[in-house]
């Protein structure tokens, strides 16, 4: 691609038209989309002081009367942008939830973007209120094209869902993250500009300048994020989660699973009661089921994931609960999820395709009893939407002999998460775990 050519240049500053247009050409063969507007169109404001592009806070500056940011930024920007890899498959809904997460509700962020999204779409068919916002209307956030991308899905030809591709999400997370740091980065300036008692004036020294430039760097947070350390091991959720502070203690953490993204909720086993650890909004729905009946699981793709592509991270994550740790175990759905996708994995009968065979239909497990009657508990695993419109009766697996299989597979698969459970570590436990809550209309965010 030839470089692009920005006149009115002041310094490194290049004005937000000019910006507006590197961002668009440099961000062409990004896999996420960009807007073409990302400095000048709503909800960007130059006169905040920043603007966000992707997961990065680049600062603008007024000089002459305009507004400037720096173009190495906006290069720098556009490069971490054009890294970031995007499956379109991989989708997380955003929303609408009829219960909205405590730590967005008291997020103080301009950005919530989930809220900005949902306000949006909703508004979509009423006249009234799309004339009130025409002017207004959001067409980018953090300089990406959202709406090229959005996946809208109706059940029951009543309930719409709105749902982003993965990546997009850990990306405005990310934004919003470090659009809170840059905002208590500049309070913070600004309360010790306030208590600070002025030097007298060196005539060897020059005035400080008294405009309205950012000496800030967004690059050098005050308060980086740190790993988590196991500090909530063994607390109780339903204690935990009514202390206050928790929410900002929560946001300090950077992800306890994909060690990336800013933490945003504590994950707990529903099973048990316990805190696992702090996890990124995207972490925190990545297990979450196609679909999750009180005794039913459609057994999706995004399984691979989570106990082919990555299983020592997740089983290490959900081994952080003491009740699954001392009983070597699974919650009840995700041992049934397993159950499906390997233990039966040889069982599923394929189909002849253009590219070879492949796999039939898709896999769903049902379970009768619960995990408090181990002896009753059955697990049945089928296939649905077979081409040749079969559905076939995979296996039927007693809880326990599903559950050994499962200690069998740790062994080999992560021998330090199998080396630390065991049942010896039982007191303290319940007596008897909580049956699974079931989520049968997918309004929850945190499932097990």
């Amino acid at each position: 691609m030839p470089e692009l050519v920005i006149e009115d240049r002041t310094g490194g500053l290049i004005l937000l038209g000019a910006a507006d247009a590197l961002w668009a050409g440099l961000t062409t063969g990004s896999a996420v989309p960009t807007a073409s507007g990302a400095f000048t169109g709503f909800p960007a404001d130059a006169r905040m002081g920043y603007v966000l592009l992707g997961g990065r806070v680049v600062a603008t500056v007024q000089t002459g009367g305009q507004w400037r940011v720096p173009e190495t930024e906006v290069r720098r920007a556009a490069a971490e942008l054009n890294a970031v890899e995007m499956d379109r498959q991989d989708l997380l809904r955003i929303g609408p939830f009829r219960h909205v997460p405590r730590q967005e509700q008291n997020e103080g962020t301009p950005l919530r973007w989930r809220q900005r999204i949902t306000q949006e779409l909703q508004g979509l068919g009423d006249p009234d209120r799309e004339a009130r916002r025409e002017g207004d209307r959001p067409c980018h956030l953090a300089g990406i094209d959202w709406r090229r991308i959005l996946v809208e899905q109706t059940r029951d030809r009543t309930t719409r869902t709105w749902w982003l591709p993965r990546a997009v999400v850990r990306l405005l997370d990310g934004a919003e993250h470090s659009e809170t740091r840059w905002l208590q980065a500049q309070a913070a300036q600004a309360r010790r500009a306030n208590t600070t008692v002025p030097e007298p004036p060196s005539p060897h020294r020059r005035p400080r300048a008294t405009d309205n430039r950012q000496t800030t760097s967004p690059d050098c947070p005050p308060a980086p994020l740190r790993p988590y350390t196991r500090e909530l091991e063994g607390h109780l959720y339903s204690v935990l989660s009514r202390k206050p502070g928790i929410s900002a203690k929560v946001a300090g953490w950077t992800c306890a699973v994909c060690c990336t993204a800013p933490a945003a909720v504590l994950d707990h086993c529903h099973e048990h009661g316990y805190v696992r650890a702090p996890v990124c909004q995207s972490c925190n729905t990545q297990e979450r089921p196609d679909h999750l009946y009180s005794n039913d699981i459609r057994v999706a793709d995004r399984y691979t994931r989570l106990f082919d592509t990555h299983p020592v991270d997740w089983l290490r994550h959900w081994h952080r609960c003491p009740g699954c740790r001392a009983r070597t175990t699974l919650p009840l759905p995700h041992l049934a999820a397993w159950t499906a996708h390997t233990a039966c994995r040889s069982l599923r009968p394929t189909h002849r395709g253009s590219r070879g065979r492949t796999p039939c239909g898709v896999l769903r497990v049902s379970w009768t009893g619960s995990q408090n009657t181990p002896r009753s508990c059955l697990l049945t695993v089928t296939v649905d939407f077979c081409p040749s419109g079969e559905h076939r009766v995979l296996a039927r697996i007693p809880y326990r002999e599903a559950a050994q299989r499962f200690r069998t597979w740790l062994a080999q698969t992560a021998p330090d998460v199998a080396a630390a459970a065991g049942p010896d570590r039982l007191d303290g436990l319940p007596t008897q775990s909580r049956p699974v809550i079931a989520d049968t209309n997918g309004e929850g965010l945190a499932l097990f």
